[in-house]
């Protein structure tokens, strides 16, 4: 992720700007940092997790998004595309042009080389304002891993991981079970490497 823009702009000035670009953007307090593209890996395992919580919540009011929904943290705060949204009751938007949720009840983030440490800190710990949250999912690319943190009373955070493509993750908000097979359906990991 790089730095698009150095001056500073108003979140109204991004969303313009964003809503009449070509590629996506992520806004945090003013500066707009141009996206990478996924790799073939980390769109089939979008792909299926959200294919396996669409198939779970179908006859639930719960809405699962792709990356193409933009997320808003905050007004003036961080405006980024969650790899996937799940959200359980009456969405919330940002203003009426209805393309940036406020409230969602899951966020998932597909981790990746060059983004697993800004996932997992400066993002995680922005995901975690948001009021409505109550549970984020990092999924692994290199081998069949979920970690899940789950909200608690006074803002903590219960770390849960589930290993293994025999084995399946909980959401608890969600109230469903997800296989790792599924979620790592036609997923080729490198082989096994035994450090020296």
């Amino acid at each position: 992720m790089s730095v698009h823009s150095l001056a500073l702009i108003t979140p109204e000035q991004y969303l313009e700007a964003e809503r009449k670009a070509e590629y996506k953007s992520e806004y945090y307090q003013g500066v707009v940092y141009a996206m990478a593209g996924g790799s073939p890996v980390h769109s089939l395992i979008a792909m299926n997790l959200g294919g396996e919580l669409r198939q779970a919540l179908k006859k639930r009011r719960c809405f699962v998004y792709s990356s193409d929904l933009r997320l808003r943290v905050t007004p003036a705060g961080l405006y980024t595309y969650p790899d996937i949204q799940v959200l359980c009751g009456e969405p919330l938007f940002a203003d009426d042009q209805k393309d940036t949720l406020t409230n969602p009840t899951v966020v998932v983030e597909i981790l990746s080389k060059s983004t697993e440490a800004r996932d997992r800190g400066f993002k995680f710990s922005q995901y975690r304002k948001i009021e409505s949250l109550q549970e984020c999912f990092l999924v692994s690319q290199l081998e069949p891993r979920v970690e899940r943190y789950l909200r608690q009373p006074g803002d903590q955070w219960l770390l849960t991981e589930s290993t293994g493509l025999d084995g399946s993750f909980r959401s608890e908000s969600l109230a469903c079970s997800i296989p790792l097979a599924e979620v790592y359906d036609k997923v080729e990991f490198a082989p096994e490497t035994t450090p020296l």
